[in-house]
C-alpha cells in the first residue's frame, strides 16, 4: 500500500440519502479541493475547519453540485494528513461523479480501512482505537456502541500500555540481576518478582473476564426455537418480528429448514432461529431439516423449548429439557388463549425422581401476542446470568476476539514464568518468557504487530473509513 498517495472515497453509506460525503486525504487533498470547489460569495479563500457553500465542478469546469466543502490541514486531522471533504446531495450517481472528479485530479481510490490505517500509522490512534472504529459502526446494541466508544477513547489501550510498562520494568530489573549476579537478592528478590508477575496476570484475567461477560452485548446472542411440531415455533417468531416471516399452517412439519432473523429482546440483540419440529420422520427432506435444526439448537446461547398448550408438558419435553440443560433453556407454554397452564407446570422431576426443580419459564399466546414482553425479559435475564448477570459498566475496557487471543497468550507466558521462578530457573532464561508476554501485549496496541495481521484487520473495514 502506497501511504504517500492522495486517496479519495465516498465516506457515507451506500444508497440514496439527504447528504453524502466524499473524503480526500493526502498531500494533494487541499490543492484538489481548490481545483474542484468554487466557493460562493466574494471571499474565495477557504478557511480551515469551516464549511463553505459553493459549486463542485469536474476538471473541465462542468458543475456537478451545489454543496458544502471543508478544508482540514494536517496533522490534527483524523488521518494526520491534509483532509478535504465534499458534503454533497446524497444521490449515488452524484456522489460517484464527485469521486470520479477527485480521481481525475490525481487521487486514487482508497482501499478498505485506509483512512483509519493512516490514522494508526501516523500516530493519531493505537491499534485498539483503530479497531474500535469498525466495532462502533458494527455495534448491534447501544451497550456495544458504548463499549466501542470507550475503546475509541483509548481506555483499553491505556490499560494494555500500563500492563506492558510493568513488564518492561521487570525486564529492566531482570537485566540488572543477570549483569550483576552478586547483587541478585537486592536487585530482584524472588518473592517480589513473583508478586509483580502475579499482579500483571490478574490484570490480564480481569480484561479477559470482561470479554466473556460482554459478548452478548458486542455480538448478540443466538436464540433457538425448539420443540415438537405444531407447538407454535414459527408463530412465535412471526410474533416477535411483527410480520409473517415463517410459514404457518395447521399441518405438522411445515418448517423443514431453519430460518434466521435479527431481533432485540428486551434491548438485547439476538439472532432468532426457527427450527424444524422434532419428531421421528421417514421424509428425507424433513429429516435433514431436523438434523440442521438440532445443530443450531446445540450451538444456541438460549433455547426456547416450546410446549403446546393443547397437549401440555410431555415426556419428550422433559427429556429435551434434561438434554439441553436448564441453565440455557426457557420452557414456553404457548397457546395460552386456548389452554391455561396448570399450577407448577414448569417444575420437572430430576432423572432420579428424587426431587423437582423449576425451569425458567414463560406463558405466551403467539397468536395474540400475549406474554411476549415477559418472555423477552426472561431470555435477557437468562443470557445475562450466564455472563455474570450485569450490563457493561460505563467506560469499561473490553477486548475483542483478536485482542483476547493476544491477552491469553501473554497470560500463558506469565503463568509459565511463575513456574520457572518457583523452580529456580536462571533469570537469563526467565527473560525469554517475559519478553514473549511483553510482545503479545505490544501486538494488541500495534507496537509490534505483523503486517499480515494489520492487513486482516483493516480489510474488514468499509471503503471510506
Amino acid at each position: 500500500m502506497n501511504t504517500t498517495a492522495t486517496i479519495a472515497a465516498i465516506a457515507t453509506a451506500s444508497g440514496a440519502g439527504g447528504i453524502g460525503i466524499v473524503r480526500v486525504s493526502g498531500p494533494h487533498a487541499l490543492s484538489l479541493l481548490k481545483t474542484l470547489f468554487h466557493p460562493a460569495g466574494k471571499e474565495k479563500a477557504l478557511r480551515p475547519w469551516m464549511l463553505r457553500r459553493g459549486k463542485i465542478v469536474d476538471k473541465d469546469g462542468a458543475v456537478l453540485d451545489d454543496a458544502l466543502a471543508v478544508a482540514m490541514p494536517g496533522p490534527k486531522t483524523f488521518t494526520g494528513e491534509d483532509v478535504a471533504e465534499f458534503h454533497c446531495h446524497g444521490g449515488p450517481v452524484l456522489l460517484a461523479s464527485v469521486l470520479e472528479a477527485c480521481l481525475a485530479c490525481g487521487a486514487r481510490l482508497a482501499e478498505r480501512g485506509e483512512f483509519t490505517r493512516r490514522a494508526f500509522l501516523n500516530g493519531r490512534m493505537d491499534l485498539t482505537q483503530a479497531e474500535a472504529v469498525a466495532e462502533m459502526i458494527a455495534a448491534p446494541s447501544k451497550e456495544g456502541a458504548r463499549l466501542a466508544a470507550a475503546k475509541l477513547d483509548g481506555v483499553l489501550g491505556r490499560r494494555i500500555a500500563s500492563l506492558r510498562e510493568r513488564l518492561e520494568h521487570l525486564r529492566a530489573h531482570l537485566c540488572l540481576a543477570v549483569d550483576f549476579p552478586e547483587e541478585e537478592v537486592d536487585c530482584l528478590p524472588q518473592e517480589g518478582f513473583l508478586n509483580a508477575v502475579r499482579e500483571v496476570r490478574e490484570g490480564i484475567v480481569a480484561l479477559l473476564a470482561g470479554f466473556e461477560r460482554t459478548r452478548c452485548w458486542r455480538e448478540g446472542i443466538t436464540v433457538a426455537l425448539a420443540g415438537p411440531v405444531n407447538a407454535g415455533k414459527s408463530s412465535l417468531m412471526n410474533a416477535f418480528l411483527g410480520r409473517e416471516r415463517a410459514v404457518v399452517t395447521e399441518y405438522p412439519g411445515t418448517t423443514r429448514d431453519f430460518l434466521e432473523e435479527s431481533v432485540r429482546l428486551a434491548g438485547l440483540p439476538a439472532r432468532l432461529v426457527d427450527t424444524a419440529g422434532l419428531r421421528e420422520t421417514d421424509t428425507p427432506a424433513e429429516a435433514q431439516g431436523i438434523r440442521l435444526g438440532r445443530s443450531m439448537i446445540d450451538a444456541a446461547d438460549v433455547v426456547l423449548l416450546m410446549v403446546d398448550g393443547a397437549e401440555g408438558v410431555t415426556p419428550q419435553t422433559v427429556e429435551l429439557l434434561e438434554e439441553l440443560g436448564p441453565d440455557r433453556t426457557v420452557l414456553v407454554w404457548n397457546k395460552s388463549d386456548l389452554a391455561t397452564p396448570p399450577a407448577h407446570w414448569y417444575e420437572t422431576e430430576t432423572p432420579s425422581g428424587s426431587s423437582r426443580r423449576a425451569a425458567a419459564h414463560a406463558v405466551v399466546s403467539a397468536r395474540n401476542g400475549d406474554g411476549l414482553e415477559a418472555l423477552a425479559e426472561t431470555v435477557r435475564a437468562l443470557a445475562l446470568a450466564r455472563g455474570e448477570g450485569r450490563e457493561p459498566e460505563p467506560g469499561e475496557a473490553v477486548p475483542n476476539l483478536r485482542q483476547a487471543h493476544s491477552l491469553t497468550e501473554a497470560g500463558k507466558e506469565l503463568a509459565a514464568l511463575g513456574e520457572d521462578i518457583r523452580n529456580g530457573v536462571p533469570y537469563d532464561l526467565c527473560a525469554v518468557r517475559l519478553e514473549g508476554a511483553a510482545a503479545a501485549l505490544a501486538e494488541i496496541t500495534g507496537l509490534d504487530t505483523p503486517d499480515d495481521v494489520l492487513n486482516r484487520i483493516f480489510a474488514s473495514f468499509c471503503i471510506g473509513k
